[in-house]
């Protein structure tokens, strides 16, 4: 491939596998907390937030559990800040009853370097206490910088580091799809 040419993106996940994905992550909530029991999905913005709605939607119509939903915001939080431009902060919205003594889940599309969650760890001390806090996530793409991995996973999908992984949700997006971009994608 001549250097100059674009390398189209090749969808790895369709939004029929996207769905059933996520129903196999609240299955695996459901089973792995005692039915979702003292449990609180909390995503990380942009595409952690809909996919937590959408977690507890499927438990919801598999159990009949109503799980509270959260936002949190992690841009204060990162270590990147100087690196990159400004951006906009984002809401914190906590559930009734805050995270105090309760199962947090972190919700986040894909898991790279782990720098993400390390940032929205150090955002969940300044707001309380959980008693236990798991990440679900639906890519682990691998490239690990930090000791950090995820409770739930929907896909693994190992990468280059040249790779991008984009996810495309119908609330953000328009669609339901995953994308892999760059080296040896075309």
């Amino acid at each position: 491939m001549a250097y100059h040419e674009a390398v189209q993106p090749k969808i790895i996940i369709t939004g029929a596998d996207l769905a059933r994905i996520v129903d196999r992550i609240a299955h695996q909530i459901l089973e792995k907390t005692d039915g979702a029991r003292d449990t609180i999905l909390l995503g990380v913005p942009t595409r952690g937030v809909p996919l937590a709605h959408r977690l507890a939607a499927r438990i919801r119509a598999f159990e009949g559990v109503e799980v509270p939903v959260g936002t949190l915001d992690i841009t204060l939080y990162r270590d990147d800040l100087r690196l990159r431009g400004a951006r906009a902060l984002g809401p914190t919205d906590l559930p009734p009853g805050g995270i105090d003594g309760r199962r947090v889940i972190l919700v986040d599309d894909v898991l790279f370097s782990g720098r993400t969650i390390r940032a929205a760890l150090d955002a969940l001390a300044d707001l309380g206490r959980p008693r236990i806090v798991q990440l679900g996530v639906l890519v682990d793409r691998g490239h690990r910088e930090l000791p950090i991995r995820a409770d739930y996973v929907g896909k693994n999908i190992p990468t280059s580091i040249d790779e991008s992984v984009r996810v495309m949700l119908t609330e953000t997006d328009g669609t339901d799809e995953v994308r892999i971009t760059g080296k040896d994608t075309a």
